[in-house]
């Protein structure tokens, strides 16, 4: 496992799959806001890959994100879209709305900073999210990503195109947090 200061990030459980196929899949507004595609439902037991992990994918790590203290369930996070000649990946995460506003967010986003740059050796790492969600902006900044433009009426969320923001982070420039990760 991966940790942060307040998270973990390990390996999919097969018990992850029902609540975030609940608290996060099935919800209309948040996975429309999260996934570059229509909403569609989830049918219990496919093997969609949202939640099914797939190893032989090579260009995806997805990762369930646990509470260190208890170790109870609180989303997901995923570096995606690895291209190994550039050196590059792409940072994704969704929290259940229970664990949003901890400050598990910025946990992960850095301990995702930890496993691109230092065990995966990557160059450059981007965060693309939608304008108006703050709280992903806030993670990314206070990890040390910069805002690299804007997207204009790119993504199409639930009846109205909204911006995207586009954030990014070098390794020469990311600054690791201070507590040490295994």
């Amino acid at each position: 496992m991966l940790r942060g200061d307040k998270v973990g990030l390990r390996a999919r459980h097969e018990d992850d799959i029902p609540i975030l196929r609940a608290e996060l899949y099935d919800d209309v507004v948040n996975a429309s806001r999260a996934e570059s595609g229509p909403w569609r439902p989830v049918t219990p037991g496919s093997k969609d890959r949202r939640l099914v992990v797939d190893d032989t994918e090579q260009g995806s790590v997805p990762f369930s994100v646990v509470e260190l203290e208890g170790g109870t369930l609180v989303g997901t996070a995923t570096l995606w879209g690895i291209d190994n000649h550039n050196r590059s990946a792409h940072i994704g995460l969704g929290l259940l709305p229970a664990s949003r506003g901890k400050g598990y967010g910025t946990d992960v986003v850095a301990v995702l900073c930890h496993y691109g740059f230092v065990v995966r050796g990557l160059q450059r790492m981007q965060i693309e999210t939608l304008a108006d969600n703050a709280a992903m902006l806030r993670s990314a900044e206070r990890n040390g990503f910069v805002r690299e433009g804007v997207l204009r009426s790119s993504a199409w969320v639930l009846g109205e195109f909204v911006d995207e923001v586009l954030l990014g982070l070098l390794a020469q420039d990311w600054k690791p947090a201070s507590t040490g990760r295994p």
